[in-house]
């Protein structure tokens, strides 16, 4: 019985997260930050199983080695670095880091973060526009970091960008999905990959945002910052692959009365 069970798991296929010119088995995204120690971060990132993992160089501090270290410890063949642009206040600034990112020889790739408000971290809209408009003109990769905006995700997409990155709710506030309609509409219109990004407090959060047809979900304090990390990490990496096959095998529509399980045909009186 396992063994039928396992061969009929092994049948189901899904077809890549396909980014650019990038394709990627796992649609688990991680970040660098709020880690405790790189070993942690390391062990984590394995659990995961990502392939893809953000870095934000204007919070590096390139004359300090244990600042810096992250960018050394690693393993760039084995994952995708994603230079983000967290901790800039203007397109202009996000712009400059973008620059910056390429001409070290990280990478073409961006996750473009706007963010003028260091109370609720908010995106600023029309700085990301802005800033997205010169980027994919300069042959960027462009992720964009944005509110749950699906006029601000069409007209991202509209312009070349790779996906469009809705947050879940604000930054490191482990809120999840409080409201996700609009992530269902961006969802909807979009023909590049919705990758859901902050807020995400739990494996419930990630399968939530999956089930809602999301392509994939970026986590970072929810997984550097649990009691286990790396626990966290293989959670998160179920959670995501559950939602996505919920998602794929399409769940039933919800209903405001009961419905029998069992057939009324031929039941004994």
């Amino acid at each position: 019985m396992a063994e039928t069970a396992e061969r009929a798991w092994t049948t189901i296929e899904d077809e890549p997260l396909k980014i650019a010119d990038r394709e990627f088995r796992s649609r688990l995204i991680l970040g660098t930050g709020k880690w405790r120690s790189n070993e942690e971060m390391l062990a984590a990132l394995e659990a995961s199983g990502c392939e893809m993992v953000t870095v934000a160089l204007r919070r590096i501090d390139f004359d300090d080695p244990k600042s810096r270290s992250i960018l050394e410890v690693i393993d760039w063949t084995k994952y995708q670095i994603l230079p983000n642009t967290a901790g800039c206040r203007t397109a202009e600034e996000a712009i400059r880091v973008a620059r910056l990112a390429r001409a070290m020889g990280l990478s073409n790739w961006v996750k473009l973060e706007v963010i003028p408000d260091p109370k609720y971290l908010l995106p600023d809209p029309i700085g990301t526009l802005e800033a997205a408009k010169v980027l994919v003109k300069e042959g960027f990769v462009v992720l964009p970091y944005i509110n749950q905006d699906p006029v601000l995700a069409k007209q991202l997409e509209e312009i070349g960008c790779a996906t469009v990155m809705p947050l879940a709710s604000p930054i490191g506030s482990g809120q999840g999905l409080p409201d996700f309609r609009w992530i269902q509409i961006i969802v909807e219109q979009a023909s590049v990959p919705v990758i859901v990004d902050a807020g995400i407090g739990a494996p419930s959060d990630a399968a939530l945002a999956m089930e809602l047809g999301a392509d994939a979900c970026l986590i970072n304090t929810a997984i550097a910052q649990a009691g286990d990390p790396v626990k966290m990490a293989r959670a998160m990496r179920l959670a995501i692959e559950a939602g996505r096959l919920c998602y794929l095998a399409g769940r039933i529509p919800k209903k405001p009365y009961a419905s029998a399980s069992s057939p009324l045909e031929g039941v004994v009186r």
